[in-house]
């Protein structure tokens, strides 16, 4: 059986492995792909550290990641609607096809997702076999490295895109990649403001760059300033949760305009106490986000880059795959936005 590299989670402790793997085979409607970039997501970071979600979710031995693009080498039986050489990228999350939500068209609510990376084998490796009916072609215009993360883009666009943003006020809490890119994509649809917060300076500035209107490091300034300095006098219309920070997200619900709505993707503490005063005398509606729309989500993402929107402010490193190391530290340090490893 033919070989190949891979980054592996073989030990149950902080780390990950460059390995000799078998490369997988293309099974009934998969695709074989051979993996050109991908990116390391804060999902790989929780399992480079081993951390309690890892611990209990992940069986060592497993190739992660889950974030990529490359090209497809071999077919498997069924498959008609691609072809050798078309460049892919995929959703990573694979839906049951029979549950209630698969069957009306919902598969992002699938009661039975399991996800590329994390419960079978993923994308760090040379080659990678995933279902077709997964896959998302992606146009020439698109750089590979742009390409190469779509998924936490998706994240952003799931979020923005969940309520009217034109002409409103946006408050998004949390500058990891999905809030930098997330700010760019509110200003690309016409919002007014886009306040974003967070405790780190180089995240933030990214953000700034990514189009924010106003960034505060919640160390320094407050949401208060912010408002008056923008001129927003009673709230903010729509609120993107994307920190998972208790303290962030009940200052955003203290900040709502009555009305208000806020999506939620940052992963909040189970003990959490949150002012249900906020919610329930402002009338604001919450909304839980997890991935991406399939595939309506990937169209809209697809859509507004060929129509202008630039994410290149948030692509920050591009290394080869041997240094791997180096951009799990990068993404540990939070000096950085997207991490992008080529296997070229």
């Amino acid at each position: 059986m033919a070989s190949m590299k891979a980054l592996v989670k073989r030990r149950p402790e902080q780390g990950i492995w460059m390995e000799q793997v078998p490369a997988p085979a293309p099974g009934m409607n998969e695709v074989l792909i051979k993996v050109e970039k991908t990116a390391i997501c804060g999902t790989d970071l929780h399992i480079y550290k081993w951390d309690e979600w890892s611990q209990r979710t992940i069986t060592p031995g497993l190739v992660i990641g889950h974030e990529f693009v490359g090209r497809i080498v071999a077919m498997g039986p069924g498959v008609d609607n691609y072809q050798v050489g078309d460049r892919v990228s995929a959703e990573g999350h694979l839906t049951c096809g029979q549950c209630r939500n698969c069957r009306a068209g919902r598969r992002h609510l699938c009661t039975h997702t399991r996800g590329i990376g994390v419960n079978r084998d993923g994308a760090f490796a040379e080659l990678i076999a995933a279902p077709a009916q997964n896959l998302w072609l992606i146009p020439p215009q698109i750089p590979s490295e742009i390409a190469a993360f779509f998924d936490p883009y998706g994240n952003a666009a799931h979020c923005a895109l969940a309520f009217d943003i034109v002409g409103e006020d946006v408050l998004i809490t949390g500058a990891g990649p999905i809030g930098i890119i997330a700010a760019g994509i509110c200003r690309y649809l016409g919002a007014r403001h886009v306040v974003v917060t967070d405790v780190n300076d180089y995240r933030l500035n990214l953000a700034a760059k990514m189009g924010a209107t106003h960034i505060v490091n919640v160390k320094r300034g407050s949401l208060a300033d912010a408002m008056k300095a923008q001129d927003i006098r009673e709230g903010f219309d729509i609120g993107l949760e994307m920190s998972g920070n208790p303290q962030a997200f009940n200052d955003m619900l203290r900040h709502m305009y009555h009305g208000g709505h806020v999506a939620l993707l940052g992963i909040l503490p189970s003990d959490i106490r949150i002012d249900w005063d906020q919610v329930i005398f402002k009338g604001v509606t919450i909304k839980g986000i997890y991935g991406r729309e399939m595939f309506e989500t990937w169209y809209k993402m697809t859509q507004m880059i060929l129509g202008g929107l630039d994410l290149r402010p948030v692509l920050t490193h591009q290394l080869p795959i041997d240094d791997f190391q180096t951009g799990f530290d990068l993404m540990a340090s939070g000096q950085c936005g997207k991490v992008v490893l080529s296997w070229e």
